[in-house]
């Protein structure tokens, strides 16, 4: 009867927990030291600043984020953002942000998951025209620029192909079509 103990299971939903809150951590601290890469005063960046509040509000330790915030001036600090693109069911553009230390596997790794969930890598600037980028506020946001037809099948897989990325530890966002239109 092993795993079947009430403490056991607490155990197990704590490890879980803590494992995701930890993940979450890390995507938050990693925009942190992007962003103050140009510079590390939130008062006159203002991407750095809403990067900050975002952390905060999901309640990292502010020694944490401070920690965040001097990696960004040390030298041998190689974090980079990536915007890589793809093709999901039915080919549903999508625009995903990343935030790595490796670019090599972090493409092979997120490359994976897309080749198996029925999607398909797509090369530099396919995908990209036809989002745009919002710049209102501090937190810019690509918006897709057209309505995408899916079938109710290829809806649901592509629902589940960026689930499965935004569980990848280096990923930041993913942009698909949010208006998509099913058809039968």
């Amino acid at each position: 009867m092993a795993g079947h103990n009430k403490w056991t299971q607490i155990k197990h939903r704590k490890n879980i927990v803590d494992q995701k809150r930890g993940q979450l951590f890390s995507k938050l601290l990693n925009a942190i030291s992007i962003a103050a890469k140009s510079d590390v005063n939130p008062n006159f960046n203002p991407r750095l600043k809403t990067a900050v509040q975002k952390a905060k509000n999901f309640s990292v330790p502010n020694e944490n984020i401070d920690r965040a915030i001097k990696r960004a001036s040390e030298e041998n600090q190689n974090l980079e953002e990536l915007l890589l693109e793809a093709y999901g069911p039915g080919g549903a553009p999508i625009l995903i942000e990343a935030i790595t230390d490796n670019r090599n596997r972090t493409v092979a790794e997120v490359k994976k998951i897309i080749g198996d969930n029925k999607g398909k890598w797509a090369n530099p600037g396919s995908v990209l025209w036809t989002f745009d980028k919002n710049e209102d506020g501090n937190d810019p946001e690509w918006r897709p620029k057209f309505n995408h037809e899916l079938r109710e099948g290829d809806r649901l897989d592509l629902e589940k192909l960026v689930t499965a990325i935004e569980k990848h530890s280096d990923i930041q966002s993913v942009f698909s079509n949010p208006n998509l239109t099913v058809t039968k």
